[in-house]
C-alpha cells in the first residue's frame, strides 16, 4: 500500500481513493456540499466533477438530513453513495437517518435491501476553527448497531480503509481528522488494494505499556512513545482505526505483554469511545493489569475558540504524565 507510490497528503490520499473508486465501479456516486465544481472545502474531492460530472459527483444544497436520506435512497437501489458532510458538527442531523433507516436497512428488510453508502467528514479539533467545526463524535455514530465507524491516522490507512469502506455492503462512517489533512506526506501506491475493516494496527511494539488511540491523536501518541523511549520505557502503540466493530483481540494482546494501557482520545472524557476500550480491557485483561487503565481525553467542554484550543487538546506531555501514573505501579 505504501512506500511505492507518489507521496501525497492523506487528504490526496482520500481523493486518490474516490478516483479509484469511481473508476473500478460505475455505482459508486459522490455527493455533498461543494462537491462538485469547487471539489470540497478541503479540495478532497477535487478533480472529480470534471472526470465523471454531474450524474456522479452531485453538488447538494445545505442540507445534511437530505444529503444522508438521499444516500441511503442510492444505497436501497444499489448504487454506492459517497456522501460528504463538510463538518461533523453539522453530521448530528443525519443521526436521526443514519439510526433509524441506514443502520436498519438490512434488518428491517430481512436481508433484502441493504445499505452500502459512506457518510465520511473532516472531524476534530486543531485548525483554529469554531467548535461546529471541531467535533469528535465518533462515539455517538459507535453507539449504533449496524454501523461501522473509521478513522485513519495516515495517508496510507486513509486510501486503504475508503476503499474497503466503499465496498463494504453495509453503511460505514469515516471520520477524516482534519488537522493531518495535510500535516504530512508519505508514499501511497494506488493499487486500488484496500485495507483490513475491523482490524487494529500495531505501528510500534514494545514491552512496558500500551498505548492505544486512533485518529489524529496518534500524533501525539506517537511523539509521547518517543519522549517514553528516551527514560527507557518501550511502549506498543495501537492505531484503533475501526473503532466500531473493535478488534478487541489486538489491544487484549498487547495488555497481556505489556500490563498496562493508557487510552488517548481527542473527544470529551465522559462517555467517550475510550471508556469502551477501558471497559473490554477491564473485562479481557484484567490478570495482566499491572495498573489501573488511564484515559487522556478532551474535557467535558465544548471545544474552545482557537485562542486556548490547544489547552482542550491531549498533549504528548499530558500522554507522558499518564504513562509515568501507570509505571509507577510496581
Amino acid at each position: 500500500m505504501s512506500g511505492t507510490g507518489a507521496e501525497t497528503s492523506l487528504v490526496g490520499a482520500v481523493n486518490l481513493a474516490l478516483r479509484r473508486a469511481m473508476a473500478d465501479d460505475p455505482a459508486v456516486l459522490v455527493l455533498g456540499e461543494d462537491v462538485g465544481i469547487d471539489g470540497g472545502v478541503f479540495r478532497a474531492t477535487e478533480g472529480l466533477w470534471q472526470l465523471y460530472g454531474e450524474t456522479r459527483v452531485l453538488d447538494t444544497p445545505l442540507a445534511e438530513v437530505s444529503i444522508a436520506g438521499v444516500a441511503i435512497g442510492l444505497a436501497a437501489q444499489r448504487f454506492r453513495p459517497v456522501a460528504e458532510i463538510q463538518f461533523t458538527g453539522f453530521g448530528y442531523s443525519c443521526v436521526d437517518q443514519m439510526i433509524n433507516h441506514a443502520s436498519r436497512l438490512r434488518t428491517r428488510t430481512q436481508g433484502r435491501l441493504s445499505c452500502p453508502m459512506v457518510l465520511r467528514s473532516p472531524g476534530g479539533g486543531g485548525i483554529r476553527a469554531i467548535e461546529h467545526h471541531s467535533e469528535s463524535p465518533e462515539a455517538i455514530f459507535a453507539h449504533m448497531p449496524g454501523l461501522r465507524v473509521v478513522m485513519p491516522s495516515s495517508p496510507a490507512r486513509a486510501y486503504g480503509l475508503l476503499l474497503s469502506a466503499i465496498r463494504d455492503p453495509d453503511p460505514v462512517v469515516f471520520i477524516e481528522p482534519t488537522r493531518l489533512y495535510r500535516a504530512a506526506r508519505e508514499a501511497v501506491a494506488d493499487t486500488g488494494e484496500g485495507l483490513p475493516l475491523d482490524t487494529c494496527f500495531v505501528l510500534r511494539e514494545g514491552r512496558d505499556l500500551t498505548l492505544v488511540s486512533w485518529g489524529a491523536m496518534l500524533k501525539e501518541t506517537l511523539e509521547a512513545a518517543d519522549l517514553l523511549a528516551d527514560q527507557g520505557i518501550a511502549a506498543e502503540v495501537i492505531d484503533v482505526a475501526t473503532l466500531k466493530p473493535l478488534d478487541a483481540k489486538t489491544i487484549l494482546d498487547s495488555v497481556a505483554r505489556t500490563g498496562r494501557v493508557v487510552v488517548v482520545q481527542e473527544a470529551p472524557i465522559t462517555c467517550g469511545y475510550g471508556a469502551e476500550i477501558a471497559a473490554r480491557v477491564a473485562t479481557g485483561a484484567l490478570t495482566s493489569l499491572l495498573a489501573p487503565v488511564e484515559r487522556v481525553a478532551g474535557y467535558d467542554t465544548v471545544m474552545p475558540y482557537p485562542r486556548t484550543e490547544q489547552h482542550y487538546m491531549p498533549s504528548a506531555a499530558r500522554i507522558v504524565a499518564a504513562a509515568n501514573r501507570v509505571m509507577a505501579y510496581a
